[in-house]
């Protein structure tokens, strides 16, 4: 991987600052690194009508996918909490989808980090291999 963990979380702070929250004030950054390390970024975006907000890990991916990226190699989360926060279920099922069992690398903005594989936030994950 062409990045250090601290530039993939740098990537995610700055794009974090440009989320559209104004309901929740919940800015979420997400930077995926794909496997040539080009870095696509995401921060989530909120609608009056709440289910059509969409969170920054599937705005990264889906940028990436939408660029001609087939391969992810891991991806990195920040919020501004106490407590590291992992991505929704939902994230969770497109990363485990796109990505696979990537390193997903958890930050805020007081310096705490912590990496966690992604089958481990999605044990027994569903996928394609289900469908055959």
């Amino acid at each position: 991987m062409a990045h250090s963990d601290e530039e993939l979380i740098n990537v995610a702070k700055d794009v974090r600052e440009k989320a559209y929250a104004p309901y929740s004030d919940f800015k979420v950054g997400a930077a995926v690194e794909a496997e040539d390390g080009t870095i696509y970024t995401g921060c989530n975006v909120e609608s009056a009508s709440y289910g059509l907000t969409v969170c920054a890990e599937r705005v990264a991916i889906w940028k990436g996918i939408s660029r001609g990226e087939k391969k992810f190699g891991r991806i990195a989360v920040v919020v501004d909490t106490e407590e590291l926060t992992p991505p929704c279920g939902v994230c969770r099922q497109i990363i485990w989808e796109f990505c696979g069992n990537v390193p997903v690398i958890l930050a805020n903005l007081h310096g705490k980090s912590e990496t966690i594989m992604m089958g481990e936030l999605l044990p027994r994950a569903f996928d394609s291999k289900f469908l055959k």
